[in-house]
């Protein structure tokens, strides 16, 4: 591949010098006052390159890699996406107010567990009337499998998916099927195998979260670190056609500015909207029960245009299912789920059992439409987050199934299915890593039999997530859907979706 003169720019303020890698040859590199790194070197289109800080020897990702084919720890490697591979020219978008949107994970969706494979899955989401694919978190991680959420190089997209080609063949054609794309991102921790930040800047703060050390989002030099925020999921719109983001946990999102880097993600969301001249929608995560998420900035919130309702789940859940462990036992009555489905949350200013103080804030719906809020009854998190990773399929009857799926689909709010539930699959979803460090790997399993251990689980039926078979376990049985029982819940599901769409009163928003 012939060579050509390139610009190579990383942000590390925090070493004294920084060199570059290019397929094994070290330049120098120049900085500026605000700490970034520049060298014009040639180069083919394909090198593999890194950063070499002060005396370490090692060669490090780019942290805003476009490729990581040799794995997390090796070079980045230069890449652009063909333009000739898409066909999306009169693709318009989606609103997410009237959507129905289908969770998946790549890696079990289908048994190669790859974008191609799961290309050829689309006419059966065509079919059951959704209209927005929400796919787990695809960049990359440190191993072959595990649930996405453990990324490290926000920039680039696991290989063993398919790598960046893959997402953009799988995001054309489901805009070729008329199905939209809502990409789960994760911006508030990174994984713990491959996370080399600190060693350029300032990217991390003093406190932590559930999953590790808080990014610094507000204090000095926090600039580049929300720029690399709001560069990625702006690329992920404007270069993989991406129509939504899912923010992940965005509760975790530690920041005291005047304005909040969701909004300011807002922001620039709503201005390359108008740009490219398509719907570009912001879902958030959050278990804080907060309208400001969704409330317009003119009235004083960040101008999200959705976010998850769990309150929505707990209290289908504990209605049909009769359980009141952990967060369910303010749900279950009638009451509850009647007083949820009105005004979106159960809790919203009022005393939460489970954590032992007032919780949440009522939705004004002067400025919140009920299409802001997601409604489900089943996640990854509500499934894989069980000891054995067990679906409701595994212990409620095809009525109460059919039952959820009603309260569902037919609510206000904007419905989700997580893969599977359509057929009452008999699989579980399980929680599976693949670390290859052998101590992170015992910590990760010690960690999640500890975890149940208090709640009365033997860690003989824990799954060890470090098994493999725990992950193939989690894969999706398409052999299900033809079978009587598995067929008449999805001619449920359709029929409720086909109702949705020609009844307007039920999307009213």
């Amino acid at each position: 591949m012939s060579e050509e003169m390139r610009e190579f720019r990383v942000w590390a303020p925090t070493p004294s010098e920084v060199r570059l890698d290019v397929d094994g040859t070290i330049h120098a590199m120049t900085a500026d006052a605000d700490g970034w790194w520049t060298a014009h070197v040639a180069a083919p289109a394909d090198a593999r390159y890194g950063f070499v800080l002060d005396d370490d020897p090692a060669v490090i990702p780019d942290p805003r890699s476009p490729r990581q084919p040799d794995g997390v720890h090796e070079r980045s490697r230069l890449h652009s996406l063909d333009p000739t591979l898409w066909t999306d020219e009169t693709w318009t978008g989606r609103p997410l107010a009237g959507g129905v949107l289908y969770e998946l994970h790549i890696g079990t969706f289908t048994p190669e567990g790859t974008f191609d494979a799961a290309i050829d899955r689309l006419d059966h989401l065509v079919e059951l009337g959704v209209t927005f694919v929400e796919i787990m978190p695809v960049n990359a991680v440190n191993g072959t499998h595990n649930w996405g959420y453990d990324g490290v190089l926000w920039y680039a997209v696991h290989e063993a998916y398919g790598g960046p080609d893959g997402l953009a063949r799988f995001v054309d054609a489901c805009h070729a099927s008329g199905l939209a794309v809502v990409l789960d991102v994760v911006y508030n921790h990174l994984g713990p195998s491959g996370n080399h930040l600190a060693k350029f800047g300032p990217y991390f703060t003093e406190g932590a979260n559930t999953w590790g050390q808080s990014l610094n989002l507000d204090g000095a030099g926090s600039g580049e670190v929300r720029r690399l925020i709001l560069d990625n999921a702006l690329r992920w719109f404007s270069e993989f056609h991406i129509d939504a983001l899912r923010l992940d946990a965005v509760h975790a999102l530690v920041d005291h500015t005047a304005v909040h880097v969701l909004e300011e993600l807002a922001v620039e969301t709503e201005r390359l909207s108008a740009h490219l001249r398509r719907p570009l929608t912001l879902i958030a995560e959050s278990d804080l029960n907060d309208p400001k998420l969704v409330t317009p900035r003119a009235a004083g919130g960040f101008g999200l245009d959705g976010q998850w309702d769990d309150d929505v789940h707990h209290a289908i859940h504990a209605a049909v299912s009769g359980e009141r462990q952990g967060y369910y036992g303010d749900f279950g009555s009638l009451d509850a789920l009647a007083t949820t489905l009105r005004r979106g949350f159960f809790h919203a200013g009022t005393y939460s059992t489970f954590r032992g103080r007032v919780h949440g804030k009522a939705i004004d719906p002067r400025f919140v439409p009920a299409s802001a809020l997601l409604a489900y009854t089943t996640t990854h998190d509500q499934v894989g987050n069980r000891a054995i990773g067990d679906r409701p399929s595994a212990y409620l009857d095809d009525g109460q199934l059919a039952i959820k799926a009603a309260l569902v689909l037919l609510s206000p709010f904007t419905p989700m299915i997580f893969m599977g539930e359509e057929w009452g699959a008999r699989t579980p979803f399980q929680f599976f890593t693949s670390h290859p460090e052998p101590e992170l790997a015992r910590a990760t399993a010690e960690g999640r039999i500890r975890e149940f251990a208090e709640h009365g689980w033997s860690s003989e039926d824990v799954p060890d997530p470090q098994d493999p078979d725990t992950f193939l376990r989690s894969k999706l049985d398409w052999s299900e859907p033809a079978r009587m029982r598995h067929a008449r819940l999805i001619a449920c599901h359709r029929a409720l979706l086909t109702l949705r769409r020609e009844r307007p009163e039920i999307t009213d928003p």
